[in-house]
């Protein structure tokens, strides 16, 4: 089949705008024809699908087969709805393509169906539901099923089949967080002013000839859906949504015991965790997404939280990376030279921090790294990709630090409350990590 990639559904979605092609609706509403809104909440918004119509002639049997399985909807897995974005993350088209739909029926003032209570449908079809539903669900266990999460990596990032989850499933995998909150963001979008589909996803996504020329708007996901979407309404979201699902016959005996002050608790708990894990911290692409070698030998645990954070720049490379494809090169590279050159076991930095807006991760948050001699047990090392004696990097890739990865590395336990953070430089005898950066991060909380 064609690579799981975003690509493959652009030029998908493409073909099917072309011309007339034997389906009366839209591309969301095949897309729902298909299975992606096959939940009871998500009905209940938009209404029964519509029949599978017969495959369009515009699209080659591959491709057709590739669009049939990624909007076939299975509870077990719906992490294999997901498909690779240019910018590395991994997005779900089931509530991609709901959110869609709500913006275009907004935009061409069509009446959705009224539910009671009612609900802001653009959060209904795609976050609210499943959110609802995994801290309801987790609320009778016993205390170890997973509501959000995990992420998880592909086969191969050139040619992406097959994506495998890296820890237990919960109904919210990273892929279904991301393609909920670009469906929120692109509905959203829509509803103001309606533009042809391809269009807009090759925009927003990248791809085809934009891939290699710096960020796009997807990789601001976190940060714009954070300013659309404030944890208040998401609560309020959340809980109209369960008071939705308990008046519906399939998921009203879930619902049957639980009080109106449990649905007040639930939604609170899910908007506030959800904001924590997707909105306030930043993401982080695993090893196996930038291609990483094995650890040689055993790793050392480290004993957290830790209390000190120590900031490098690479040097080299010395241009800063701003696209998945030349971060994960310069991660590979770095590997490279640390275990082949200087002998290490792996690449020596805990994290290292991209221009294209993500963390990658290194040793991470449990192995003991070789970032600064003396000291590796007792902190972080994060080294930005680039030489930064004489410039700086962006300032939002400044802030990704600065108020992502500190405050949600105090948050989650990792790091102490009171930690200390230093250049490489106040440890050893180096220039690390340059002396523009060295200046901004003396005026970074914690530093001593």
């Amino acid at each position: 089949l064609p690579p799981r990639h975003m690509d493959s559904v652009v030029q998908i979605v493409e073909a099917l705008e072309s011309i007339d092609h034997g389906f009366t609706g839209t591309v969301p509403e095949l897309a729902r024809a298909l299975g992606s809104c096959s939940t009871p909440g998500c009905r209940a918004v938009l209404g029964e699908p519509p029949d599978i119509p017969p495959a369009p002639p515009t699209l080659n049997h591959e491709q057709w087969l590739l669009f049939t399985q990624l909007l076939h909807h299975d509870a077990e897995a719906p992490e294999r709805g997901a498909v690779l974005a240019p910018d590395g993350s991994t997005v779900a088209l089931g509530p991609l393509f709901t959110g869609i739909e709500v913006g275009l029926k907004r935009a061409a003032g069509w009446p959705l169906p009224t539910v009671e209570p009612p609900v802001d449908a653009l959060y209904a079809v795609t976050i609210t539901e499943a959110l609802g539903t995994s801290f309801l669900l987790a609320r009778d266990g016993d205390g170890d099923r997973a509501t959000l999460g995990p992420g998880g990596c592909w086969d191969d990032v050139n040619d992406p089949q097959n994506y495998t989850l890296l820890g237990p499933p919960s109904p919210i995998p990273d892929a279904i967080a991301n393609g909920a909150m670009d469906g929120v963001l692109l509905g959203a979008h829509l509803a103001q002013a309606s533009i042809p589909l391809a269009d807009l996803l090759r925009g927003y996504y990248g791809t085809g000839n934009g891939t290699e020329k710096g960020r796009p708007p997807s990789s601001y996901r976190r940060r714009d859906f954070g300013v659309l979407t404030g944890p208040g309404k998401l609560e309020e979201e959340v809980a109209a949504m369960l008071r939705v699902l308990r008046v519906l016959s399939p998921t009203r005996e879930l619902l049957e015991d639980v009080r109106e002050e449990e649905v007040v608790a639930i939604a609170r708990q899910a908007a506030r965790d959800f904001t924590e894990v997707y909105v306030e911290c930043p993401a982080i692409v695993p090893r196996c997404m930038w291609g990483a070698r094995p650890y040689r030998g055993t790793p050392k645990l480290l004993t957290l939280p830790l209390s000190s954070v120590y900031i490098h720049h690479t040097f080299v490379p010395s241009v800063p990376c701003r696209t998945f494809t030349a971060c994960a090169r310069a991660m590979r590279a770095m590997q490279r030279f640390h275990q082949d050159t200087r002998g290490w076991d792996d690449i020596g930095y805990s994290f290292v921090v991209g221009s294209d807006g993500y963390l990658y991760q290194g040793r991470g948050w449990h192995w003991v790294g070789a970032h600064t001699k003396g000291y590796n047990s007792k902190g972080y090392g994060v080294g930005y990709v680039g030489d930064f004696s004489a410039t700086l990097p962006d300032p939002d890739i400044i802030a990704l630090v600065r108020d992502g990865f500190l405050s949600c590395a105090v948050r989650t336990g990792r790091l102490h409350r009171n930690y200390t953070l230093r250049g490489h430089r106040q440890m050893g005898h180096t220039d690390c990590p340059g002396n523009s950066l060295f200046r901004e991060i003396e005026t970074w909380h914690g530093f001593k």
